[in-house]
């Protein structure tokens, strides 16, 4: 098979899996749904991130060979600590700074 057969074939087990959490999901109350949302978006975005073909044929057969593949990614994503949260912070602050240049500006244009 080619690479992107490999990750074509690893998309579809990953994709069939993250449509039987949604199923899941649709059968529960809002609640619910709420306290499981952050693993739905992350879900997604693994699948996201599988949909672009990056992964070599070794890396999908060995999630292939998994019965649930996406509930390990899922599980190994919830662990990992990587920057998220300073990039939240980042963002936030540039946020912040943006607005308070475009409040000088306008209050320079006032006078």
């Amino acid at each position: 098979m080619t690479l992107e057969e490999w990750n074509t074939k690893l998309y579809e087990k990953l994709y069939a899996e993250h449509q039987e959490f949604v199923k899941d999901l649709q059968v529960h109350d809002s609640f619910y749904c709420i306290e499981l949302a952050y693993e739905l978006v992350s879900r997604e975005d693994l699948l996201m991130h599988v949909e672009m073909n990056n992964l070599t044929p070794e890396q999908c057969k060995a999630l292939l060979r998994e019965k649930k593949p996406m509930d390990k990614l899922f599980e190994a994503w919830e662990k990992h600590e990587g920057r998220h949260m300073e990039e939240i912070g980042e963002c936030v602050e540039s946020v912040a700074n943006k607005l308070i240049r475009q409040h000088k500006r306008s209050r320079e244009a006032e006078r």
